[in-house]
């Protein structure tokens, strides 16, 4: 996982240590202990509709209910580092502030 994300992940649904659900991987890499934090934020970060579905399951599973923002954007990003591509960092922040305003209306 941690040199190719995305043929790891393919290699744990193939060998049924993982399930093909946008949840089940959320959870994974939400929990996995040792994962590579710079591949989870390129896995999150890749433009494939599936990807995206991940990413917003990966953000469901932190809460944010009474954190200030920078509070919830230090939780946030403790769980994997930005990848470079700004493109990336867009899906990936808009989706925070998404899940932010949800838990803190």
């Amino acid at each position: 996982f941690s040199l190719l994300p995305l043929q790891g992940i393919q290699f744990l649904i193939e060998n049924d240590l993982l399930k093909n659900t946008c949840e089940d991987i959320a959870q994974f890499l939400y929990k996995g202990e040792g994962l590579n934090k710079t591949a989870i934020g390129d896995y999150l970060g890749e433009r494939d509709e599936f990807n995206i579905q991940v990413l917003h399951a990966f953000v469901e599973l932190h809460e944010f209910t009474d954190l200030n923002l920078v509070q919830a954007l230090r939780q946030f990003l403790w769980s994997f580092r930005l990848p470079g591509e700004a493109q990336k960092i867009d899906r990936m922040m808009e989706a925070f502030a998404q899940r932010y305003c949800q838990c803190n209306p």
